[in-house]
């Protein structure tokens, strides 16, 4: 597993977050899992 730092843009604003994925992990699913996780964090709030 790699810990891959990854820039989203949600709602108009740039997060920095970490997602854990495999080395072969394709990079559209990498920036998929980081976006549901700001989403994720953001509704709760």
């Amino acid at each position: 597993m790699l810990q891959i730092n990854v820039k989203v843009t949600y709602e108009g604003r740039y997060y920095l977050t970490n997602v854990l994925a495999n080395p072969n992990t394709p990079d559209e699913e990498v920036y998929r899992l980081a976006y549901e996780q700001v989403q994720k964090q953001w509704r709760t709030n």
